[in-house]
Order: structure tokens, then sequence, then C-alpha cells
């Protein structure tokens, strides 16, 4: 790898990143307020993934839940990839399809929010939690790329990047996640500083 390639990867990331928000930042300042005025009902926010969607659902709820900004308050999240005993008994003894819609089942309420995140925005089981998400009244937020898949046309609150390179689109998806992250707070009071 030449060093122009490197510099032509992260200035494509950084062009990708920066029109992805300019086309959608409207709609991410009223999915943080939806998701603010869950919090201030007391609701929670579930996040959900897979591989490194995975992740980002356990980088999503760790943000939430342990806000690395002074006087910016926790706020209650959990990913639903992390308890991976649950996760397999789910998979092995029924339908993996069904492992994060079991888990909403059992503990969302109307007062709740869910975050799937897909690249494809076809993986089966996000999509079946954010069926179940909407069924039960809970805010529904999606991440995905490509064209959005079936998961765009599930969500409240849909943000697609515009790529069909999972690299691109993950990296696109952090930067969604921290500004959403950091104008719930917002929303919810805190200074506008970040």
């Amino acid at each position: 790898m030449t060093t122009a390639s490197l510099i032509g990867k992260a200035r494509e990331s950084a062009e990708l990143i920066a029109s992805t928000i300019e086309a959608c930042a409207p709609r991410l300042e009223v999915a943080a307020r939806a998701l603010a005025d869950r919090f201030r009902r007391g609701g929670r926010l579930f996040a959900m993934g897979n591989g490194g969607s995975a992740c980002d659902a356990l980088h999503a709820a760790v943000e939430f839940q342990h806000p690395i900004v002074e006087k910016r308050r926790p706020l209650p999240a959990s990913a639903l990839p992390a308890d991976v005993a649950l996760l397999t008994a789910v998979g092995n003894d029924g339908d993996f399809g069904q492992v994060f819609a079991a888990q909403l089942a059992l503990a969302c309420r109307d007062t709740d929010a869910a975050l799937g995140i897909s690249t494809s925005g076809t993986a089966a089981n996000v999509l079946r939690a954010m069926r179940t998400a909407r069924e039960l009244g809970a805010c529904t937020v999606g991440f995905t790329g490509r064209d959005g898949g079936p998961l765009a046309d599930m969500c409240e609150h849909a943000f697609v990047v515009p790529s069909w390179s999972i690299h691109r689109i993950q990296e696109v998806h952090t930067v969604l996640l921290h500004l959403l992250w950091d104008h719930v707070h917002v929303e919810l009071g805190a200074p506008d500083v970040l």
C-alpha cells in the first residue's frame, strides 16, 4: 500500500462523513430530540448489530452509560449482543434470527428506544428486533448503508450511508453515533460545547 493510497482512503472517508452528515443533519436533530424525550420519561436505549455492528452497539451503550465528558449524565442503555450465553442459548434452541427480538420482547417498553445497526440493512435478527420494538411502541433508530435495505423503511429515524464499502459505512456510523449521543445530551440541557 502506498502513501497515496492511504491518504486517498482517508480522504474518501472524510468526504463521505461530511456529505452524509450534511444530508441527514436535520433528521439527526429530530432523532436526538426523540431519544431525549424517551430518556426524560425514564426510557432506555437498546442497541444491536452483528459482527462489527455488534461492536458498534456495544460502543453506543457505553457512550450513553458512561459519558467521558464532564457534566454529562449517564443514561440507561444496553447492547443486546453483549450477553453471549443468552445469544447462544436462543440461537441453539431456536433461531438465531430471534436473538434480539426475544430480548426486546421481555425488556422493551413503549418509553424505550431501539438502535439497530446493519451495514447492509438486511440483517434478519436486527430486522425482527426492530419490528418487535415498533410493535411495543418503542422509538426505532436505524444505522445502515448501501441502499438502506429493509431496515431503512422499518425505522422511524433511519440513517443510510450511501456506500457499498463496509469500512466506509462503519466509519460514518461512528460519527453518527457520536453526534447523536452529543445532541441527545444537548436536548437534555447540557451545554453544546463539543
